[in-house]
């Protein structure tokens, strides 16, 4: 079933330019969290500024989305569920912009021994929530694909889950050399970066539903 009319060809365009903005956001956090391991502050602060501009253009573009389904031929049935889709996705870069910005607010010090747990958690992370992006686009074109590309997401998303809890236990278990306050500290890091991912599984959750009402 068709969401739209030819009539909402500039709502479909917004659409699709608003899920380019979160793709973008986590290109840039992953390179932003890169940045902060090698300790290059400055490409840090830049990525930042990128993100900081993608998630703006990204509530902008929602709120114009929501304001032209009103406006044209969108059915009403529908409006609900995608104006509960575009703010499920709309969390994703924000949880991208809260993580960088408690890191550079924070600065916590993360041991080079860890670099690469992060990097891990990082890409895996970012990684489940990109793979939500052609589920939602689908949606809009071939609703029939959306649950089978949404397989990928429930999989990085449990990924995410087993190197969370792995880079948590290397935290507690195997750095004697840590006081608590830092370990609880880098706990809540790698909470930050897991969230990304948590984000995605609801809005894919919240995807999975609406799909199925749609090729019913």
């Amino acid at each position: 079933m068709a969401l739209f009319t030819r009539t909402t060809r500039n709502l479909i365009l917004k659409i699709d330019e608003f899920f380019d903005n979160i793709e973008l956001g986590l290109l840039v956090f992953r390179e932003g969290i890169k940045s902060y391991l090698t300790k290059d502050m400055d490409a840090f602060r830049s990525h930042i500024q990128k993100v900081d501009t993608l998630e703006n253009n990204a509530d902008r573009l929602q709120r114009e989305i929501e304001n032209e389904m009103i406006t044209h031929s969108i059915l009403p049935q529908y409006r609900e569920d995608v104006s509960k889709l575009i703010e499920g996705l709309d969390e994703i870069i924000d949880s991208v912009k809260r993580s960088l910005s408690e890191i550079e607010l924070e600065q916590p010090e993360i041991p080079e021994s860890l670099n690469k747990d992060f990097i891990s958690l990082t890409e895996t992370s970012a990684t489940c929530a990109e793979e939500l992006i052609p589920a939602a686009r689908a949606y809009f074109r071939a609703p029939y694909t959306v649950r089978e590309k949404l397989l990928k997401v429930y999989y990085f998303e449990s990924e995410t889950d087993k190197l969370s809890m792995s880079t948590k236990r290397r935290i507690f278990q195997e750095m004697k050399e840590m006081d608590l306050a830092h370990k609880a500290h880098l706990r809540y890091i790698v909470h930050h970066i897991e969230s990304i991912s948590d984000e995605a599984q609801t809005a894919a959750d919240l995807l999975s539903a609406m799909a199925i009402k749609i090729v019913m």
